[in-house]
């Protein structure tokens, strides 16, 4: 018969320190390679009703699923939308159950920019929301933001301004803050590249981001002044935006993601840490998932450098969303591991002295 070997608390220390250090510093980072001819996805977010992502084609106007296998489902393709339309921007408005998508048309198809909104779970179109014109601006819808009453919000990178959409599908011009023009001259705001990604941060307010001049804006939902966010350096690129649970901002460019803190209401906020990207894929969008965050990588520059007039030639079938991970909240979580690991040595050497003196007052008894 086989004898017990009791375990001591040395052993058991040595291998929860294996336990605990071992996930945060070998974990696998997260990506799912996906398969859909010409799809060329530029706008997504994680739907956690349905546990996928939402992304939206830039060359096919409409919407789909991707599961974490990579399987690829048509969840929207509006047969009332305009022939030739992007799908610029996508949000998931999950208390009410649905799903935001910008639309817009490019030269050289008839101008059309428009918010619609459909039931996640019917798939029913709610309304289509075609948004106002600027007799001195023309119109790039891009991006969208929900804020928790249900009002979406919509940046127009040529006109640099931001629209604001009700519940019930009615569409005004929300902010057109001089703030927007007042850091470069107006022939410097080429069309299409202003105001780009926008995201619901806390406590009624918006951050959007600028890309060619690389600035991001504190906007309030209310009544849409805005105000600059000090910012240590100009993220010139400066595509997609999202804010994750614990306040930080994520911004992603064709070449880099940001990592954003600010300890004073965005005011001001630093970069607490940068990521190259890979250039050729063309990231232009962000989610957060849970406590991850994820860039899309939709290689819409196959689509833009001269290739969109002959769309059927395109032919691309893959494409990824890849989980972000930041070194310096890495190293941070191995840090904090061994931290713990310390106060578990601390708490083993205070064990053996009391068991020390156990034995010796033990001893002095039977002699």
């Amino acid at each position: 018969m086989s004898r017990l070997v009791p375990i001591s608390p040395l052993s058991l220390l040595i291998a929860f320190s294996f336990v605990l250090v071992g996930p945060a510093s070998a974990r696998d980072r997260h990506v799912i390679t996906f398969r859909s001819r010409n799809l060329y996805p530029e706008s997504f977010k994680w739907d956690p009703s349905s546990q996928h992502f939402v992304v939206g084609s830039f060359l096919l106007g409409s919407l789909h699923s991707v599961s974490d296998a990579g399987v690829v489902e048509t969840l929207i393709d509006d047969p009332q939308l305009p022939r030739n339309v992007s799908i610029r921007g996508v949000a998931v408005d999950s208390s009410r159950g649905r799903l935001l998508a910008v639309v817009h048309a490019a030269d050289p198809f008839p101008s059309f920019d428009a918010l619609a909104a459909y039931d996640l779970r019917s798939r029913r179109r709610l309304f289509l929301a075609r948004l106002p014109d600027d007799a001195s601006d023309r119109l790039v819808a891009n991006d969208v933001a929900v804020d928790p009453s249900g009002n979406a919000f919509v940046t127009n990178s040529a006109g640099n301004f931001v629209w604001k959409v009700d519940t019930d599908g009615n569409p005004s011009i929300f902010s057109k803050s001089p703030v927007f023009l007042g850091h470069t001259s107006r022939e410097e705001l080429a069309p299409k590249c202003g105001l780009n990604g926008i995201a619901y941060a806390r406590n009624g307010y918006l951050l959007a981001v600028q890309s060619n001049t690389g600035k991001v804006f504190k906007v309030d939902s209310g009544d849409g002044t805005a105000r600059l966010v000090l910012v240590p350096k100009d993220l010139v690129g400066a595509d997609g935006i999202v804010v994750r649970r614990d306040g930080a901002a994520v911004i992603v460019s064709r070449h880099t993601a940001w990592l954003l803190k600010s300890e004073n209401g965005w005011a001001e906020a630093v970069v607490y840490d940068e990521l190259a990207l890979d250039v050729d894929k063309f990231s232009m969008a962000v989610a957060v998932r849970g406590d991850s965050v994820y860039a899309l990588y939709g290689h819409i520059g196959e689509v833009l450098q001269g290739n969109s007039n002959s769309n059927s030639n395109l032919g691309r079938e893959e494409f990824s969303i890849e989980e972000i991970e930041w070194e310096k909240e890495s190293q941070g979580d191995v840090v904090w591991a061994f931290v713990l690991l310390g106060f578990g040595m601390i708490y083993f050497l205070y064990w053996r002295f009391q068991m020390g003196r156990l034995v010796s007052g033990m001893n002095k008894k039977r002699a």
